[in-house]
């Protein structure tokens, strides 16, 4: 197993220029590093500080976290990944530790897993970084995905690692707040190896998006909740395709 993997970086940005560079910075440098900036409508300096900092920025005006996802991946399609490739999604916000970038792809560069989830409840977290809302979030998604695919999360975190082939493999598509249960869920479904490391967690620079405002919080919730009710509806992949898949 060739434990030197090239690793791309999938950032999506929003009005992160206090934080951005402070991310990049601490990225290590022990793989071949590929940085893809999703500019998401940004209206402060974001994309110039992370361009000056050596990313790859791409625009992508039309807001949504899944869909700041999708324009960073096809840029990343774009340039010919390798099937073995690994790909991190880490936000830009500083609250991820970027440092621990190889504790998040070990798994999948030893052979062991195909997706790697950093869970921030297994790991270190500094007070009041991660709030009550997105803790009980989590563990009601990890409970509905556990009952709908078998397998346990502890978490919905951003920071995480999957190979380019898996990647592609889940075909996602959602383009909101439902982008890391989806891909949670579809590869659980699919039979991918999926296991969680503990990563540390700290306030992130300037105000949280989702779990930082109501609106945000009840849209994130509400797109959750139904991802995981379609999901067990018979036909769609989910329940049905377990059931199918043990008799």
């Amino acid at each position: 197993m060739n434990s030197k993997r090239r690793v791309w970086v999938v950032m999506p940005a929003l009005n992160e220029e206090a934080s951005i560079g402070l991310v990049l910075d601490a990225l290590p440098r022990d793989h071949e590093l590929t940085v893809v900036v999703a500019d998401n409508g940004s209206t402060d300096t974001t994309a110039a500080v992370a361009t000056k900092a050596g990313a790859v920025v791409v625009p992508e005006p039309v807001r949504g976290y899944g869909q700041a996802c999708l324009t960073a991946l096809s840029e990343v399609r774009r340039r010919q990944p390798a099937a073995e490739d690994v790909v991190v999604f880490l936000d830009a916000d500083f609250s991820d530790d970027p440092r621990e970038l190889p504790l998040v792809i070990e798994p999948i560069v030893a052979g062991r897993a195909d997706l790697v989830i950093g869970s921030r409840v297994l790991g270190q977290r500094e007070p009041g970084a991660l709030l009550p809302q997105a803790r009980w979030g989590n563990w009601l998604a990890g409970h509905l995905i556990k009952f709908m695919t078998g397998v346990r999360f502890t978490d919905l975190g951003p920071f995480r690692a999957i190979q380019w082939e898996s990647l592609e493999a889940l075909a996602m598509a959602d383009r909101a707040f439902g982008w890391t249960v989806e891909m949670q869920l579809k590869a659980a479904s699919g039979g991918l190896r999926c296991v969680e490391v503990p990563v540390s967690y700290r306030k992130r620079v300037g105000q949280s998006k989702i779990t930082g405002t109501f609106r945000g919080t009840v849209l994130a919730s509400v797109t959750i909740l139904g991802i995981l009710g379609r999901w067990a509806l018979p036909g769609h992949g989910g329940m049905a395709a377990r059931r199918t898949s043990q008799l």
